[in-house]
């Protein structure tokens, strides 16, 4: 009885956690180095299907604008509605509001940018974005001169990067130099407990399609057939 409910339990856990990760997420596949570190060109990622004014600061985003590509693109967001971003500002920092921003995902001895110096306003309702290689990404900054100065529409975004799964550098890590900026930075999603329950799944059907055999081989032997308690007659037939 243990070991059947342990197989049914294992199968809720290990269906229901896929049911739920296919519900919530969806997998794309990195085509350029413009994420590099972060994201290497053939990464293939999972990204949780989020509404567009949930995204703050420091998010890895999917999003699709026409006037970029006509694929979605993968970049991180610096700046939201309001927000004035600038660079270089002291130290040679990316600042947001006039507050430096230390980016640590952001690969050694690279500039937070390569170029022209900038500074944009935000307008509300819109984003300012950025590949975490400066030097490649053809992010936010190539589109300044165009309406808006390079801003993409909150509506455009369609999931945010939670995990890399190829090659397996699991949970992006929280990008804490926004986490003091209004707002903080975004919570991760379900993906770790999500992998937590398929994992333990299949321990339990494992474990449990195991246990029958197991119990035959290491317990207690039957008595051979014809055998009887002392006093007792053995009928044979």
């Amino acid at each position: 009885m243990l070991s059947g409910l342990a197989v049914a339990l294992g199968c809720v856990l290990f269906l229901g956690g896929f049911a739920v990760a296919a519900f919530l997420y969806r997998p794309y596949s990195v085509p350029t180095d413009s994420m590099a570190p972060t994201l290497d060109v053939g990464s293939k990622v999972l990204a949780q299907r989020v509404d567009g004014t949930d995204i703050r600061r420091g998010d890895v985003v999917v999003f699709d604008d026409p006037l970029w590509a006509n694929v979605p693109m993968v970049k991180r967001v610096v700046a939201v509605g309001g927000d004035t971003v600038a660079c270089c500002g002291k130290a040679g920092r990316l600042t947001v509001n006039g507050t430096p921003v230390d980016e640590p995902y952001l690969a050694p001895d690279t500039l937070p940018s390569t170029g022209q110096p900038f500074s944009v306003t935000v307008p509300a309702g819109k984003l300012f974005l950025l590949g975490d290689d400066r030097r490649t990404s053809l992010d936010s900054r190539a589109h300044l001169e165009e309406a808006g100065q390079g801003t993409v529409a909150v509506s455009a975004v369609t999931a945010r990067v939670d995990a890399v799964v190829w090659p397996a550098k699991g949970v992006l890590a929280p990008p804490t130099g926004f986490e003091a900026l209004p707002g903080g930075i975004s919570r991760p999603g379900p993906i770790a407990s999500l992998f937590y329950a398929v994992v333990a799944g299949c321990v339990l059907i494992l474990a449990g399609a195991a246990y029958g055999p197991l119990a035959k081989l290491f317990g207690p032997k039957q008595r051979a057939t014809g055998e009887g308690r002392p006093g007792e007659g053995v009928v044979r037939t």
